[in-house]
């Protein structure tokens, strides 16, 4: 039997049509844009700040919200009671990223005759990300396709890895929020080894941590990858700018090196869904350029002249 089913949280939203149960999904969070068929679904949620603002100005208006208590985001409670979703799925992680799961329960203990089974994922590693897709294709009943999905991401990643030669030991800071400067952690660290990379900020299976510039001066990278949660290309272009205007910039090895890449980071590095794979590609791309190409430079990343 099939099920009605309201995904808040993008990556879940990905995981269900990997898993060909697209036919299923009755609503969607704001953030949910890919595949493109996913943005004819009623919408069910919107944040409570200014998302168009800049990466200062969206750090301080999440900190007063939440300093007061209060969630980040708007659920509609009209809709969801319209849709009379059998499952929600959802996610405990993080407060700021997306919907959160006590999000959900607060909303949905106030709306009288629906009672959906809540699913709310944590990923912080690749190992995490697999967890969740199998409890989602579990919910769906589709045990089996969960397995597969897995078995082919796991056996992508081995052969990604053999896709290189390339042993040198490049040193790599990959920042997830530019200002204040936060370094990517969770499954990050995870995609940069894989890479063949040395991730020198964010610990693998940890949430992301803030840093100080002075700390990215100081261990003076080879490589760095900006990759802001929930920006795109052309956005945390825009946005580099508060960076690459500090003291020293131009004398750290990446930066004279032309080795400073800015990627999609809402579209992959954001998401611990299948586009993984995608993220690992992109990281394979920019370390060992002259070797691989999984076509996606200009669209997932570009090498950013950050001296001008």
């Amino acid at each position: 039997m099939k099920k009605r089913v309201l995904s808040l949280l993008s990556s879940t939203t990905e995981v269900v049509y990997a898993l060909g149960c697209e036919d299923q999904l009755v609503g969607r969070s704001h953030e949910c844009d890919y595949p493109p068929e996913v943005m004819t679904l009623p919408i069910c949620t919107k944040p409570k700040f200014n998302v168009d603002g800049s990466s200062i100005e969206v750090d301080g208006q999440v900190k007063s919200i939440l300093q007061n208590a209060l969630s980040v985001y708007y659920i509609n409670e009209d809709l969801l009671k319209e849709l009379k979703p059998d499952i929600i799925l959802t996610q405990s992680q993080c407060e700021v990223c997306a919907v959160s799961e006590k999000d959900v329960k607060g909303v949905v203990k106030n709306i009288t005759g629906i009672n959906p089974d809540i699913i709310s994922v944590e990923p912080n590693s690749v190992k995490d990300i697999f967890k969740d897709i199998k409890i989602i294709a579990e919910a769906l009943n589709v045990v089996d396709k969960g397995a597969d999905l897995i078995e082919f991401m796991k056996y992508r990643i081995r052969t990604l890895k053999k896709s290189y030669d390339d042993k040198s030991e490049l040193t790599v800071a990959a920042i997830e929020w530019i200002d204040p400067l936060m370094a990517a952690g969770n499954w990050v660290p995870e995609l940069i080894e894989m890479a063949g990379g040395i991730n020198l900020f964010g610990e693998a299976g940890k949430h992301s941590p803030w840093m100080e510039y002075k700390d990215l001066i100081e261990k003076d990278p080879q490589t760095i990858i900006i990759m802001p949660c929930g920006y795109n290309i052309q956005k945390s272009i825009f946005e580099i700018d508060s960076l690459i205007k500090q003291k020293g910039w131009r004398k750290i090895n990446a930066v004279q090196n032309d080795k400073v890449y800015i990627t999609d980071g809402n579209q992959f590095f954001n998401r611990p869904g299948p586009r993984i794979i995608e993220s690992l590609e992109i990281l394979i791309e920019i370390f060992h350029n002259d070797k691989t190409d999984f076509k996606h430079i200009d669209s997932g990343w570009i090498n950013f002249d950050s001296t001008k």
